[in-house]
């Protein structure tokens, strides 16, 4: 039997739950849409959702405190023999990882609603009041590969490679409307992630022109 890619995942939860992305991932290496080992899965947080769901499928999990530095992010790696890293709600700056294998999923479009604070709720805040003024008529779930915190200037930086837009009603709220973002970001993640852990959707890491997905590919 091959040997699966060898994945590693960053999720930040809340002490209080959290980490539904998470769940599906692992869920998704059972049902074989997946085709991954996911080797640990690191936390901001010492207990809370993502502690509760590692516990329970089994999954190595790691308490990561700051400081987020390069050395540190890159010692979990080798610890863990990652070879590549996705973050699924990681909500801190990643540093000196290779950008070529390691990607992030975003509940809404970037460039525009992405950046320092641009997470979660405050995401979908921010679509509903551009939806308002008549400026935006849907939101999206956006996958993208990340960049160095540091050498690229902040968050939701390195290219888009998934885009599925979600239309927005005229009687959402930021609380329905993540419902519904919520629900295609788990539908959709396992099955892209596998296709860039397999590289059949791959980035040279330096040009954005270089991006790379499959012939019947549709989403970027």
């Amino acid at each position: 039997m091959p040997t699966r890619p060898r994945l590693m995942v960053l999720a930040s939860g809340t002490q209080e739950g959290g980490g539904s992305g998470f769940r599906e991932l692992v869920r998704n290496t059972k049902t074989g849409v997946l085709q991954a080992s996911i080797v640990a899965v690191v936390s901001n947080h010492a207990s809370g959702g993502v502690r509760v769901i590692a516990d329970t499928h089994g999954i190595p999990f790691v308490h990561f405190p700051s400081p987020w530095s390069a050395e540190a992010y890159q010692q979990l790696m080798a610890t863990y023999e990652a070879e590549w890293v996705t973050s699924s709600g990681w909500l801190k700056p990643v540093r000196g990882l290779d950008a070529r294998r390691t990607f992030n999923i975003h509940p809404g479009l970037l460039p525009r609603f992405g950046g320092t604070g641009m997470y979660g709720h405050h995401v979908h805040r921010a679509v509903m009041e551009a939806f308002k003024r008549g400026e935006v008529t849907s939101s999206a779930v956006t996958m993208h590969f990340v960049t160095d915190f540091d050498a690229d200037g902040g968050y939701d930086r390195g290219p888009v490679f998934f885009r599925y837009p979600v239309l927005i009603e005229d009687n959402d709220t930021p609380e329905t409307l993540a419902t519904r973002i919520n629900a295609i970001e788990h539908g959709w993640q396992s099955f892209i992630t596998n296709l860039v852990i397999h590289e059949q959707i791959r980035w040279d890491g330096k040009d954005p022109a270089s991006l790379v997905v499959p012939e019947w590919y549709t989403f970027v």
